[in-house]
């Protein structure tokens, strides 16, 4: 039986997703506790791979087991094992055609970050920071630029193992609540550290260091040396994605909104 799995973490403690030698990934803490309910050893397939310290409010997984079990051992079960962290948000059985990773069509992130003189402490290690005034309508103009399909090699990390920069962002977008600014991008696949190189450009264009036509030139020129810093993972999420109807998943997405956003 194949078996998918809705699951929120708090990347804070993590070495990111994927598996390591010293059991620090939130993969190796899901299948250490998956394998106690099912009673053999399990392995786990996720829609993205998170890096060390990205949080996730919708991650979906799968994985299979020989094991009877009903639903509701995939999620509380599973989740009296975990750490306080994690949680297995839904269980749902799955055809063998399902593939977390390769049936997903949409993958959506967010960016939380405040924008206020003085660094988060409630907020700590849950969005990122920025000191100084930020044009939001300049920056929803640039973000503009990052919509389509396009060679996002400015926006790639030098580790990056995928096989091609060009990739299609279907929604680039930024809004401000209050002293937060949340980011907003869609796209079937992203590259290594996209996200927060697009968000620190978009930074560079609120702070007034460039123009929001700068985006474009930056997309054209293919170099990552000339674009900006990474941003911190802190405050990226991954909130949701995107199935074919047929597959019968519960919801998919957890994205934030404005009633969870400080507003003073």
């Amino acid at each position: 039986m194949r078996i998918a799995l809705g699951l929120e973490y708090d990347g804070s403690g993590f070495c990111g997703w994927q598996s390591q030698p010293g059991g620090c990934g939130v993969q190796d803490h899901l299948e250490a506790s998956l394998a106690q309910i099912a009673g053999h050893l399990v392995r786990t397939h996720a829609a993205g791979r998170t890096d060390a310290g990205v949080h996730a409010l919708m991650q979906v997984v799968h994985f299979d087991t020989t094991a009877d079990r009903p639903l509701s051992a995939w999620v509380r079960g599973v989740n009296a094992l975990l750490p306080g962290s994690m949680r297995v948000q839904w269980a749902h059985p799955v055809s063998d055609e399902f593939h977390a990773r390769f049936s997903a069509r949409h993958r959506s992130y967010q960016y939380l970050l405040v924008n206020q003189p003085v660094a988060p402490a409630i907020l700590g290690g849950k969005a990122g920071w920025y000191h100084r005034p930020l044009d939001v309508d300049a920056m929803r103009a640039a973000a503009a630029h990052l919509v389509g399909e396009h060679d996002f090699s400015a926006f790639r990390a030098a580790e990056c193992q995928a096989k091609s920069p060009i990739k299609q962002l279907s929604l680039a977008d930024v809004a401000r609540f209050g002293d937060c600014l949340l980011f907003h991008f869609r796209a079937s696949a992203f590259l290594h550290h996209q996200v927060r190189n697009m968000v620190g450009a978009l930074v560079y264009v609120g702070n007034g260091r460039h123009e929001p036509e700068w985006m474009a030139a930056l997309l054209a020129e293919k170099n990552r040396t000339l674009a900006p810093p990474t941003f911190d993972p802190d405050g990226l999420y991954l909130t949701g994605v995107d199935y074919e109807s047929r597959w019968g998943l519960p919801e998919c997405h957890r994205g934030f909104g404005a009633f969870v956003l400080p507003v003073g």
